[in-house]
Parts: C-alpha cells; sequence; structure tokens
C-alpha cells in the first residue's frame, strides 16, 4: 500500500504539501488504474506492480485527518503495518532531496502526526519528498500551502518520478536495497 500525503482539491494541487498525492497519481498512471472514492474518505487505486499487487491511497480529508481514512483502507484491504509506504512533503530536507526510512517523528508535520496516531505507531515505512524550508521569517504553515516556484516546477516531474521509482523500490525490494539506491543521489 502506498499513501500519498496531500491536501483535497483543486486549490491545494499544485502546493509543496501536495507532494505526495503527485507521486501517487504518477504511481496509478504507471500501473494503468485510476483513482476511485472508497468508502473511508480517501480515493484508491489498485493494481500491479513489479508483479506484486499494490493500493494507492490518497486520503480526501485534510492533511491533518489523514490517519482515518488511511487506517480504514488498511485495515479493508488486511495490509500489514509493514507494507504501508507513505510519501509526504518534507520541510527539513533541501528541495529535491529524497530520503527513505522506517519510523521517526512527526516533525511538525501534521500528516504524520495524524497517521502515527492512527495507525498505532510510527513505525511505517516513508518516502520523505524534500520541499525546504520557507525563506526569511514565513510561516512554515504558509510555506507548504504555496505552490512550487517556477524553478521549482521546472525540476519537479523529474523529482516525483524520482520519487515515484523510490516508492516502488521500498516495497519490492526493500528498505535498505532502496535506500543504497536513492540517497546517493
Amino acid at each position: 500500500m502506498v499513501v500519498g500525503l496531500g491536501n483535497p482539491g483543486p486549490e491545494y494541487a499544485g502546493n509543496r504539501h501536495n507532494a505526495g498525492f503527485m507521486v501517487a497519481d504518477l504511481l496509478a498512471e504507471r500501473i494503468g488504474a485510476r483513482f476511485k472514492r472508497h468508502r473511508s474518505r480517501a480515493e484508491t487505486a489498485e493494481g500491479r506492480m513489479a508483479g506484486r499487487p499494490v493500493v494507492l491511497v490518497k486520503p480526501m480529508t485534510y492533511m491533518n485527518l489523514s490517519g482515518g481514512p488511511t487506517v480504514a483502507v488498511r485495515d479493508f484491504y488486511k495490509i500489514p503495518l509493514d507494507r504501508v509506504v507513505v510519501v509526504h512533503d518534507e520541510l527539513d530536507l533541501p528541495y529535491g532531496t529524497l530520503r527513505l526510512k522506517l519510523g521517526g517523528g512527526p516533525g511538525g508535520h501534521n500528516g504524520l502526526r495524524s497517521l502515527s496516531r492512527s495507525l498505532g505507531g510510527p513505525d511505517y515505512l516513508r518516502v520523505r519528498f524534500g520541499i525546504g524550508r520557507p525563506p526569511g521569517r514565513m510561516d512554515p504553515a504558509a510555506y507548504v500551502l504555496k505552490d512550487f516556484s517556477a524553478a521549482e516546477r521546472k525540476e519537479l516531474p523529474f523529482l516525483v518520478d524520482r520519487a515515484a521509482d523510490a516508492a516502488e523500490a521500498v516495497l519490492t525490494e526493500g528498505l535498505e536495497p532502496a535506500q543504497n539506491r536513492y540517497h546517493a543521489g
């Protein structure tokens, strides 16, 4: 199961906070699946990734409530926690940096806080999509809800593609081999 974090609605589509949705959308395109409303307040897409069944999830609540829909989908499909990969934006990484990890704290990310609370702990796999820190004294909450800059958008398709590759690698190869490949660049 790959969960892309973001906020629903066209007004948020290009926001930094929606990097997870962007990756989930690309993964759905790759496996030839379409997102459909699930009864859990999420959109799901089912298909096969590297020959294995996969469920892609986009919680349709706002970011700070993403845990409930995610757990409902996980329970519906009976997916163990160690097979849950969450793709999210990360302020503490420079723009374009990708980091994969298991567990950890929310670091001020309300989506991760909600997920950890709902999943019963923080021990799920993560694809951290670096968006960088806000400039000057800008409030981080305002920064994540701004669209990527024109300069960032030039590189964004490549970065989303790379993050989708990393999420797939975590599921198909395991965390350590994926880290060895994606932490190098």
